[in-house]
């Protein structure tokens, strides 16, 4: 038995499916370009509490944010720095993981016990539509238990509660995202994006 009550297709009707679980506080299964994430409304508290609790996370451990475009990411933070700029220019759609400023609609399980939210623009194009069609940020936690492998295609997803899963096929990204502090150059994670391909940025 899979895991999602319900599998649709990256068909605008499959992708509009989810969006609307999304809006409903449901949890969605989807492809990004590195692994399957979890999604669901970031300005919800009690969505993301149902989802700390599907992947038994401590829930002061903060949660990762994507977005389609720029005005989704401005409204899930409260300032874009310009040391944050030209890492986008250079990275963004792709896997990495800046830190900015919350907002302070964000519902608080989103940031830990921090002040900043970690937020990417993907590269998939599943991902990204599936932002477009809630029209909003959506959380990207990997689709796994805290501790265990990351799911790589819809069929690998071990978990109970999931309300729709977007089947997209094989994730092939290689590894997650790489975290990264703008305003402190601080590399929280390395993933696909390597220290040395981040030094190459400069600053006006």
């Amino acid at each position: 038995m899979n895991a999602c009550a319900e599998i649709v297709t990256p068909t605008p009707e499959g992708i509009a499916r989810a969006a609307e679980a999304l809006r409903a506080g449901e949890v969605v299964a989807y492809p990004t370009e590195t692994v399957y994430g979890l999604g669901v409304d970031p300005f919800n508290e009690a969505a993301v509490k149902k989802l700390f609790a599907m992947k038994k996370r401590v829930d002061d451990h903060p949660i990762l944010l994507i977005v389609s475009d720029e005005a989704q990411l401005r409204r899930a933070i409260a300032d874009l720095p310009e040391r944050a700029r030209p890492f986008m220019d250079a990275f963004w759609p792709g896997p990495l993981s800046l830190l900015f400023p919350k907002a302070a609609g964000l519902a608080p399980s989103v940031c830990g016990k921090g002040d900043t939210v970690c937020a990417r623009h993907p590269a998939s194009r599943i991902a990204c539509e599936l932002c477009r069609a809630f029209g909003n940020a959506i959380t990207s936690t990997s689709a796994n238990r805290s501790g265990t492998p990351a799911a790589r295609s819809i069929e690998e997803i071990d978990l109970n509660g999931i309300a729709v899963g977007i089947d997209g096929g094989e994730a092939t990204g290689g590894g997650a995202s790489t975290i990264y502090d703008p305003e402190r150059d601080e590399i929280l994670r390395e993933g696909i994006v390597t220290t040395k391909e981040l030094r190459t940025v400069r600053f006006n």
